[in-house]
């Protein structure tokens, strides 16, 4: 389902079909330095990932993450970006994740930016926030972009390490 469009991507939400995509993207080298090691070795587990995680925050709190197929490239997956309320945060995180091939070319600022109406517009999201890794400087760069600024650092989960936290009021 097409939850919206831009330029050059479509924003579709996940489902079972996208596993094969999320195992690739789950085990390249920036998303393994970058967020960590999740575990999906296999197709069977990326489905149950998707079941888990995506599939529930849909219907939980109605938003979640959505993959990003380029237009001119017959709707190629490249990457997800999305929203999720996690326990530990105060307020609904905005994240993004594109394959390496697909870096530096605009299309986390093109479909995060996106994100963020959606957030304001249609999910009447009042504040918003982000945590990243102080070494993630790709990362950093592209929410200071968005219009997110450096709150403070924090250790939100049980690995105990230490993340830098970037919000934006809408």
């Amino acid at each position: 389902m097409i939850i919206a469009e831009t330029n050059r991507l479509l924003l579709s939400k996940i489902t079972i079909d996208d596993a094969s995509f999320l195992l690739d993207l789950m085990n390249t080298s920036d998303w393994l330095k970058y967020n960590g090691d999740r575990n999906i070795k296999t197709l069977e587990q990326a489905v149950n990932y998707i079941k888990n995680n995506q599939l529930k925050c849909y219907e939980t709190h109605g938003f979640g993450y959505y993959k990003l197929q380029v237009k001119t490239e017959n709707l190629k997956t490249i990457g997800t970006t999305g929203l999720l309320k996690r326990d530990n945060l105060d307020h609904v995180d905005i994240g993004f994740s594109l394959l390496p091939q697909y870096h530096r070319k605009g299309y986390g600022f093109e479909a995060a930016s996106e994100i963020i109406k959606l957030a304001k517009n249609i999910f009447h999201i009042k504040t918003l926030c982000a945590i990243t890794l102080p070494i993630n400087q790709p990362s950093i760069h592209l929410l200071e972009k968005l219009g997110l600024s450096y709150q403070k650092t924090v250790k939100p989960f049980e690995d105990d390490k230490e993340l830098l936290l970037f919000a934006k009021d809408l």
